[in-house]
């Protein structure tokens, strides 16, 4: 036998572990590989038993990847995805000059959208599919090649292409602020209605995480409305029913408009807010390598700018 043969894990605890690292839950991975959630977990384990590190982290809420786990998260789903492109060539099958784009709900409709026909410009031979959600991308059915999301959500074992920056600010609809004057203090802002988007895990920036980032100690607590999705929170705001936190690249065509106004000056610059992954099967393809490249040039267009304004930088 191959001496480095020797050293490979029981290769049956593989696809398990991929599809555990990947969407970060057994209970996803037994779904989706038709088994049981104690066998997945018996397959881990026995993993891990072989290369004496654990894979995963087991809290109450879940289980999350260790450093470890990561690693060798991407080596696997590289290597599954290498087997079966190769598979899929030698039956016959080869996929179209089409790249498959999953963006979060509010970034497709209102930062990606316009600007689709600059890609379609640059890139006729290639078929870009958007695929929205409001879920992380890693409870996505859907497959994808390139996948945008805010950094904190989960992201599984998905390599990551690159990080953007992004800013985080209160906006409301102008007649909320109809016979106040302005800009409003934080004080004066808390006291109007604050529109919250509240999960679990809170992987979204919320105003108890925004307040003392821009230097308040006041505290929100339980008194915002809370909504259990970014784009209802938006919608509210526009429909005047309060104040609601507005991610810059998102909101930043309604502020043109009119529709939102900025009522206080503070802000919270997030110098690596918004990560880009790429799938494994789909990170060599020259259609993701130039949808990677369109990105980047999008984002860098749209730096945050922050000039005169009061700025508190997440260390």
């Amino acid at each position: 036998m191959n001496l480095s043969l020797k050293s490979l894990p029981p290769l049956s605890s593989l696809r398990p572990f991929e599809a555990a690292a990947r969407l970060q839950s057994f209970t996803l991975a037994a779904e989706e590989l038709g088994l049981t959630q104690a066998a997945i977990s018996k397959q881990i384990r026995l993993l891990e038993a072989d290369l004496g590190t654990p894979l995963f982290e087991r809290r109450n809420r879940g289980v999350f990847l260790s450093a470890a786990g990561r690693r060798l998260g991407q080596v696997v789903s590289q290597a599954l995805a290498d087997i079966a492109t190769e598979a899929g060539q030698l039956r016959g099958r080869s996929r179209p000059k089409e790249a498959v784009l999953f963006c979060q709900l509010c970034e497709a409709f209102y930062w990606l959208t316009p600007r689709l026909a600059r890609f379609h410009g640059r890139h006729p031979e290639i078929e870009l599919r958007l695929v929205s959600s409001i879920r992380p991308l890693i409870e996505s059915p859907d497959s994808f090649d390139v996948a945008i999301q805010t950094s904190g959500r989960p992201s599984g074992s998905y390599p990551l292409a690159f990080t953007a920056d992004d800013e985080v600010f209160p906006v409301c609809a102008p007649a909320l602020l109809e016979g106040a004057g302005s800009p409003l203090t934080l004080e004066t802002l808390c006291d109007l209605s604050l529109l919250s988007h509240r999960v679990l895990p809170q992987d979204w920036i919320d105003w108890d995480d925004f307040l003392p980032r821009v230097g308040s100690a006041l505290r929100v607590g339980a008194k915002a409305r809370p909504f259990d999705s970014y784009p209802l929170v938006l919608q509210a705001a526009i429909a005047g029913h309060g104040v609601a936190l507005g991610w810059r690249r998102t909101v930043q065509p309604l502020l043109e408009a009119g529709t939102l106004v900025r009522p206080c000056r503070e802000t919270l610059l997030r110098p690596r807010e918004i990560s880009v992954f790429t799938s494994p099967e789909g990170r060599t393809r020259p259609e993701t390598r130039a949808l990677l490249a369109w990105l980047r040039e999008e984002f860098d267009d749209g730096r945050t700018g922050l000039a005169g304004e009061k700025m508190s930088q997440l260390s």
